[in-house]
């Protein structure tokens, strides 16, 4: 079913201390709050579920796994509430290799993995990159996935677009001395592709240092549509319209 409007929370998220079990509970209660907005999609930060403080990632219990039962009740939350959840962590595939990843969680329990494309500074030593913006399909609407740095690579957004995405969510870590940067990339690529643009950043402070927070999104013409107030945890919450998009878009050409 394709829907004129899609409600999406962009959950700017201060990860706790103790891994993985504690961050996927705290997870549960923010998918709690963003099904109060009305959402459909909630897409957290890069890494929110153990923090970016890649020295953790020696232990093999800070790597999430294919089936993890740490994550039965974000399964069960997205479940009971018609949620899909973008959550973030390192991952190790079934055949040993580790990535960067984003995990879409599906209300049948079922989970994507898209994998971070564009690895920066100390991550090129532990992950092996992906291959470009995954898409995920939510009441007929494909969104590209993103994870940080892919955001400041624009063929990373423009491949997202070929493939037909009508929203490139970027899950990130963005400190307080790249603010400027941050609403470059994002307002950028989305006026670059005609696509809404949606941003969760991990909030708080991170082994990067504090965060600059201005979770939220952008419309196709590139201009902010909302913001986050601080830089700890918050959940924003806007609605997409395809109007929006309709009119930057030009109508596809009659068929002959």
């Amino acid at each position: 079913m394709v829907t004129h409007a899609l409600t999406v929370s962009a959950i700017q998220y201060q990860a706790l201390d103790g891994g993985v079990a504690p961050n996927a509970m705290e997870h549960v209660r923010l998918i709690e709050d963003a099904e109060s907005h009305g959402a459909r999609l909630a897409v957290f930060p890069e890494l929110s579920l153990t923090g970016y403080n890649l020295a953790l990632l020696a232990s093999p219990e800070s790597w999430l796994i294919q089936d993890d039962g740490r994550l039965a009740a974000l399964r069960e939350i997205c479940r009971r509430t018609g949620i899909t959840a973008v959550a973030g962590g390192p991952y190790r595939e079934p055949g040993g290799v580790p990535r960067l990843a984003s995990l879409a969680i599906h209300p049948d329990g079922t989970i994507e993995t898209v994998f971070k494309t564009h690895l920066h500074g100390m991550e090129k030593e532990i992950f092996v990159a992906g291959s470009g913006a995954g898409i995920l399909e939510l009441d007929g609407w494909r969104i590209g996935l993103a994870i940080c740095f892919d955001a400041a690579v624009p063929a990373h957004s423009t491949g997202a677009a070929e493939a037909g995405a009508d929203a490139y969510a970027v899950s990130a870590v963005y400190t307080q001395e790249e603010d400027s940067r941050l609403e470059l990339h994002l307002g950028a690529r989305a006026m670059d592709n005609r696509m809404f643009g949606i941003l969760a950043n991990l909030g708080g402070t991170s082994a990067l240092g504090p965060s600059c927070g201005l979770s939220g999104f952008w419309g196709p013409d590139g201009l902010r549509m909302k913001k986050a107030a601080g830089t700890g945890t918050e959940v924003v919450t806007a609605t997409l319209r395809r109007t929006a998009l309709q009119k930057y878009r030009p109508a596809a050409a009659p068929e002959k």
